[in-house]
């Protein structure tokens, strides 16, 4: 899987990259089929603490999947972005085997 992640209007620190890096990764073992992702990072210019954006779109075959979360630190941020996405994954996964259930038994009878 190709994970693009962007930092928009600062730099991250490699520990930041890596951690994100590997939440994305862990994604693969709910479905397999992820094409690529884009994780984009950014401050919100709100007085508020929780100012930490992160947003993050998996290209899966279909349609697309997209998370964004605002939190107090980017870490726990890409958390909640994760697991967002891995019930999102887990239900697609679901749907597609009970659409290709549906197909096997709909071609036993037309046999």
């Amino acid at each position: 899987m190709n994970i693009q992640i962007h930092s928009i209007h600062f730099d991250a620190d490699k520990k930041l990259v890596d951690l994100i890096t590997k939440k994305v990764e862990k994604l693969n073992h709910y479905f397999d089929a992820i094409i690529g992702s884009e994780v984009f990072m950014k401050i919100d210019k709100a007085s508020t603490a929780e100012n930490k954006v992160v947003e993050i779109k998996l290209n899966v075959p279909g349609n697309d999947l997209f998370v964004k979360r605002q939190c107090q630190s980017f870490e726990e941020a890409a958390d909640e972005c994760t697991e967002a996405l891995r019930q999102q994954l887990k239900k697609r996964k679901e749907k597609t085997k009970r659409s290709l259930s549906r197909k096997r038994e709909s071609a036993k009878f037309s046999a």
